[in-house]
């Protein structure tokens, strides 16, 4: 079934990012799993190509491209042609877009030219040892001291950690309130700001997870973004799109899995002919092939709807849930069509088997994403 229908100008834009992350990115990635993150190259080469940032109006050096669809078919090509682990998605639209909805013009002229660059990389800080999901539960608090704040605390899973200038730390500004709390831009080379372990993970080897510590942070009130009492209700605003970037890039890795895994199964021979041939491999991948169109034709219209400024965060749940979860069954089922083959390193579908398994956690788990979906069909209709 063809996909709601990309302008010419998108389609051309296509293939110019199709180009830049077979180019700049693929070929890197063995080099980058070794090395534990990505290169500060990549940035200022995805920058030079106009791919950073694009939202970004041409007086801080972006494109001015507010259609997200631009962005999912970043995430797609560097899905399918890059890394994944290339975290400029993270960079450029979770991160990026705090400065245009809540930062000051002073602000903007400050930051968003080195963003749209790539000189600058950017982060955010919210997940602590013992607050996830429960943003409630964080620890980490600023203090008044005249016009500046005192940031301390300690921040866990934080992905771009050891390579980002410039972080966006939630942290509680009222400690008799959960819910009162503010963000802070901390920057590379403050004072009581230390990075720890790069975290080892099972998958996404090649992205940079680390651990934050903040000791008495002097951070400038030139450096608070938005009000300082209403940073949970910023970081709110913003996981409608957050859970949609996921559903794009759970989906496209999924449809990868598929597409490698027919080319596998084509030329793997099984009893003398080819496994292709097989009924048990004919329907397992007739049946994916059929979720991930379907979940195509959803996210795609998720896409428009956000375009229109009108996705909900119930919507964007269940786009969450069901593209992680469906990613979670196709790489299974696809390694498994792999054979002894799929278990090993050198072949994709291993690497994207633990990619994957991040998925139905990061963005806010597939629980937590049952729950908004819960609260809307249960309590509110």
């Amino acid at each position: 079934m063809d996909r709601l229908p990309f302008t010419e100008e998108q389609n051309m834009f296509r293939e110019s990012a199709r180009e830049f992350f077979r180019r700049e990115v693929g070929p890197r990635k063995e080099e980058w799993r070794d090395a534990g993150m990505v290169s500060r190259e990549a940035f200022l080469k995805a920058g030079e190509a106009g791919l950073l940032c694009m939202w970004a109006d041409e007086q801080y050096g972006g494109l001015g491209l507010k259609d997200f669809r631009y962005e999912q078919i970043i995430i797609e090509e560097n899905n399918r042609y890059g890394d994944p682990c290339f975290f400029m998605t993270l960079h450029s639209r979770l991160v990026g877009p705090y400065f245009e909805h809540y930062g000051t013009e002073d602000q903007r002229q400050r930051f968003l030219p080195g963003f749209v660059s790539g000189e600058s990389i950017l982060a955010i800080a919210m997940t602590e040892p013992d607050a996830g999901s429960d943003l409630a539960g964080m620890r980490s608090a600023a203090r008044r001291d005249g016009d500046d704040w005192i940031l301390n605390g300690q921040k866990t899973y934080i992905s771009n950690g050891i390579l980002s200038d410039v972080v966006i730390v939630a942290a509680k500004t009222d400690p008799d309130k959960s819910h009162t709390m503010g963000l802070f831009l901390v920057e590379r080379g403050m004072p009581g700001f230390e990075r720890g372990r790069n975290l080892k993970k099972m998958g996404m080897k090649g992205q940079d997870t680390a651990e934050l510590f903040f000791e008495d942070v002097r951070i400038p009130a030139d450096n608070v973004l938005g009000h300082p009492e209403n940073g949970f209700f910023h970081l709110m605003e913003a996981l409608a799109e957050e859970r949609l970037i996921a559903a794009v890039g759970n989906l496209a890795a999924a449809q990868l899995a598929i597409d490698i895994t027919r080319d596998y199964v084509r030329e793997r021979r099984v009893f003398g002919k080819p496994l292709s041939k097989m009924q048990n491999t004919r329907f397992k991948l007739a049946a994916l092939d059929a979720e991930a169109e379907t979940l195509q034709a959803y996210i795609d219209r998720g896409v428009a709807v956000h375009n229109d400024g009108k996705l909900t965060p119930e919507d964007a749940a269940r786009m969450k849930l069901i593209s992680s979860e469906l990613n979670g069954r196709v790489v299974d089922e696809c390694l498994q069509l792999h054979g002894g083959a799929g278990y090993m390193d050198e072949y994709e579908i291993c690497h994207l088997y633990k990619d994957e398994r991040i998925n139905r956690i990061l963005a806010g788990s597939s629980e937590i994403m049952k729950e908004i979906i819960a609260r809307e069909i249960l309590d509110k209709r």
